[in-house]
């Protein structure tokens, strides 16, 4: 097992990296947590459940909502949480996105911590502090910025994942490499997710390095003033189709990165956008999608990173090299319109 810790404005949070979920009871009172996790996690893994108190949710993004989140706090009334109790998000990006959310609103607040289950949580979602819900189509648009106290690396927990979801995780690792980490990327096209699966210390290494990666840019702009932008990368129109058409999120995420790569191309001269594409197909994972362009378009109005007619685009000078360029919805339309049909 390798600890680490970072201090971020108002907490900080330890990293558990290759550790068992057993290990959760050193750092917690069994008696007074609450572990939230999903139906899916609890089915696959009821043995490392049992003598914890669970709160159960349907899962998936649909039930990312504040009416899944009374739900929660509800049982939590009942079960008798105090401002004493800690809260364990055990689960993928939703999971841990609602585990923490509750957590900062019961009682004003309580402790809590993370066991990601799933690659999309282990390197991206569940790093950072950003907690929150789904409002109809509206991604994340209501939520809070708080740390977690810890977050504890099983990765056993990965095994009984299906393909679909290592493939769903990649998207954020290949995201990663992108915007901050050219060495990464030229990884990533000399291996595959064969590679990643079958070798435990090559996974081990690949996912400290992204959620530390992640883990460090949030610690030097942690209230996304800066920097942090960058991790949008793909994630603007991502989130802009993503509810609307049902994808995956990794799906919905690589699809607005080749739209970026595009995007890129056109302003910088960028020459990397056929690399992008090419290793996210290796992977599995969508570059192309026929999508209603105008419908994009208007719900990227509404993201909450928009201001005014201006959307802070992140864009790629190089592969490793991400900046940031407010775009108007008119300077955008012709890329978004021309790859929605680009199958």
């Amino acid at each position: 097992m390798k600890k680490a810790t970072l201090d971020f404005s108002t907490a900080s949070t330890t990293y558990y990296f290759d550790a068992s979920f057993e290990y959760l009871e050193k750092l917690v009172a069994k008696d007074n947590t609450f572990l939230i996790t999903d139906a899916n996690v609890f089915g696959r893994n009821k043995r490392r459940f049992k003598g914890w108190n669970t709160i159960v949710i349907q899962a998936g993004e649909a039930h990312k909502t504040q009416q899944t989140v009374d739900g929660i706090i509800v049982q939590l009334v009942q079960a008798g949480a105090n401002r004493k109790s800690v809260i364990v998000g055990v689960g993928g990006g939703v999971v841990t996105d609602m585990a923490g959310y509750v957590a900062g609103i019961y009682m004003r607040g309580v402790q809590f911590g993370f066991v990601p289950t799933s690659i999309l949580a282990m390197v991206d979602a569940s790093i950072g502090g950003k907690n929150g819900v789904d409002v109809g189509p509206y991604k994340n648009m209501v939520g809070l910025i708080r740390q977690p106290s810890f977050l504890l690396y099983d990765y056993s927990l990965l095994k009984s994942l299906p393909k679909e979801e290592w493939v769903n995780g990649f998207a954020e690792i290949i995201k990663h490499a992108c915007i901050k980490d050219g060495a990464m990327f030229k990884l990533l096209e000399e291996n595959g997710l064969r590679s990643f699966q079958n070798d435990p210390v090559l996974l081990n290494k690949l996912i400290q390095r992204n959620a530390l990666l992640k883990s460090k840019v949030v610690q030097q702009d942690e209230f996304e003033k800066g920097d942090r932008k960058l991790l949008n990368f793909g994630h603007t129109l991502g989130h802009a189709i993503e509810n609307t058409y049902q994808l995956p999120h990794g799906h919905a995420v690589t699809i607005g990165m080749v739209i970026a790569a595009y995007i890129s191309r056109d302003i910088f001269n960028f020459n990397g956008a056929e690399r992008i594409v090419s290793l996210i197909k290796k992977y599995g994972l969508t570059a192309f999608y026929n999508y209603d362009a105008e419908k994009a378009l208007s719900m990227m109005r509404s993201d909450k990173k928009a201001i005014k007619d201006q959307i802070q685009y992140v864009l790629l000078e190089k592969i490793g090299k991400a900046v940031i360029n407010p775009l108007t919805i008119d300077e955008l339309r012709p890329v978004v319109q021309q790859l929605s049909t680009n199958n």
